[in-house]
């Protein structure tokens, strides 16, 4: 009898990869400079059983980069960060060859992965809705926008709330969801064009936080009776300001303090401690995975927004691998308007 003998699976594919990686050389101190990142190359083995090779087709740059370098890596690691990926080779039924992804596996080009970091891109993704939207509206600070909102502010039709850094990823998103739900809204941003950017949103009054003559009489003009709900991504002085506009029974979801991110010395303030008390404010921090849960109904219920025209959702694409620490530092510098985007 003879013996049939069968070439192994993929000997056709059987090429090393070659991922680039961002790396971060040493921890930041102060703002992020060139030489703290450094660009490496890595030889990637052939995915395993149940594994699955992932090239990076969008990557996000987000403001937590910047605190959570310091507690979550090591110098030398690879910078962490979520990426939309496209799998091209798998060994896992779960995520066939040619599905999209959205992958936590940092800065990189391309992935080995087990499938327990990713995440497949909702099934009944429209087709005209970019797939870089997996890193903004309709993904992670999309998501932190809805919970910080709904969860957190517990926010009721027809009162007031403040956002800062309002024409970033977050806050242009938070704005847009409460007008829906019927709120006033008031935005603070850094430039002209993105105070323009939030009256095209229909934020109800938005300012230029620069230039400004008093930030608490902005404040009191906007809404002379006060906030009831404020979605905090600054921090610092300008918090400081706004805890004294805010409504008796007010609650603040804190989300960010960008402010406070690149600081070597640490900034003492105002202690809002007498304002939250004779007022009963409620301040809570949080992070978007606490309602990891929902996520799934919570994308959909986005999607449908975003479909139709409810949620416009702008982007500051900056295009090429190489040009990653750029597209961060520039993110951090306010640069964008909306959510910045690496298309590789």
């Amino acid at each position: 009898s003879s013996i049939v003998t069968f070439p192994p699976p993929h000997s056709a594919e059987q090429v090393m990869v070659q991922a680039k990686t961002w790396i971060l050389k040493q921890h930041f101190e102060g703002f992020p400079k060139d030489t703290d990142f450094e660009l490496k190359l890595e030889q990637l083995s052939e995915p395993r059983d149940g594994e699955v090779l992932l090239e990076a087709v969008f990557l996000s740059v987000d403001p937590y980069m910047r605190p959570f370098s310091r507690v979550r890596m090591q110098a030398g690691d690879v910078m962490i960060g979520t990426q939309v990926a496209k799998v091209i080779q798998s060994n896992n039924p779960s995520f066939p060859v040619g599905c999209h992804v959205v992958s936590r596996c940092g800065w990189r080009t391309h992935t080995v992965s087990d499938g327990s970091d990713i995440t497949k891109i909702l099934d009944d993704w429209p087709q005209d809705v970019s797939l870089s939207h997996a890193l903004g509206a309709i993904g992670m600070p999309g998501l932190t926008a809805l919970y910080g909102l709904e969860e957190v502010c517990a926010i009721k039709p027809g009162e007031t709330l403040l956002v800062n850094a309002a024409a970033g990823a977050v806050g242009s998103v938070a704005g847009q969801i409460a007008k829906l739900k019927g709120c006033k809204v008031v935005g603070s941003a850094g430039s002209d064009d993105k105070v323009a950017y939030l009256k095209e949103l229909g934020f109800d009054q938005a300012f230029n936080y620069k230039t400004v003559p008093s930030l608490e009489e902005a404040l009191k003009n906007a809404s002379p009776e006060g906030y009831d709900c404020y979605f905090e991504n600054v921090g610092g002085p300008f918090s400081s300001v706004a805890i004294l506009q805010m409504k008796a029974f007010g609650r603040i979801a804190v989300c960010g303090g960008i402010s406070l991110y690149n600081d070597t010395t640490p900034q003492t303030g105002p202690y809002p401690h007498l304002q939250m008390i004779f007022k009963q404010l409620k301040m809570e921090g949080f992070l978007v995975g606490r309602w990891e849960h929902k996520n799934d109904e919570s994308l959909k219920r986005m999607l449908t927004w975003m479909q139709e025209g409810n949620l416009k959702c702008k982007e500051h694409v900056t295009v090429g691998f190489e040009n990653m620490p750029a597209a961060f530092m520039g993110m951090l510098r306010g640069e964008n308007i909306g959510k910045a985007i690496v298309k590789v």
